[in-house]
């Protein structure tokens, strides 16, 4: 089988969630899947199924939330380039068939991954990888690059009224 690149972006919810259903169809089909995290150190409530259901999942972020380019750390500089050296060992392992890097285009936003970084990933991955990097600001190459590029769009949101993350559903 054949994989494809698909991008996650936009300013809407769902970037994630998205990538979370299709590691389920793809663990329902039998296929191996992996996930990186980027920026993220807390801990959400999908890891526990993740985790549960034999998923890899490795973050490389801390668990203070990035809400500005003044906000980066020498710390959160240092666990992304690490990431990103891990990520690639496992595209060119092939040992799986769905690689997921989330959060990786708002990376380039914050200076943690350069654009030629996520390009080079692109150019390596197998042919039969599918490959699913999301995040806000996908740069342009990567979104011409790609097989399939979804934008998630926030028309109304309720953090807009005070609304914090919850767990169970954004956590």
């Amino acid at each position: 089988m054949r994989g494809y690149i698909q991008v996650y972006t936009g300013n809407g919810k769902g970037k994630t969630t998205a990538s979370l259903g299709l590691i389920l169809r793809a663990l329902g089909n039998d296929l191996k899947v992996y996930v990186g995290q980027f920026m993220k150190g807390q801990r959400y409530g999908e890891l526990n199924t993740l985790e549960k259901l034999g998923v890899l999942v490795e973050r490389f972020g801390t668990e203070e939330c990035l809400m500005s380019r003044d906000d980066v750390s020498e710390l959160d500089i240092k666990k992304a380039k690490e990431g990103y050296k891990r990520v690639l060992e496992i595209i060119l392992s092939k040992k799986y068939d769905l690689v997921i890097l989330d959060e990786i285009c708002v990376s380039t936003y914050f200076n943690l991954i350069t654009e030629e970084e996520i390009l080079h990933l692109m150019k390596v991955k197998p042919l039969e990888t599918e490959l699913v990097l999301t995040g806000r600001y996908a740069p342009e190459k990567v979104i011409e690059q790609a097989d399939l590029v979804t934008e998630m769009k926030e028309i109304k949101h309720y953090y807009e009224q005070g609304v914090m993350a919850r767990d169970g559903i954004e956590r």
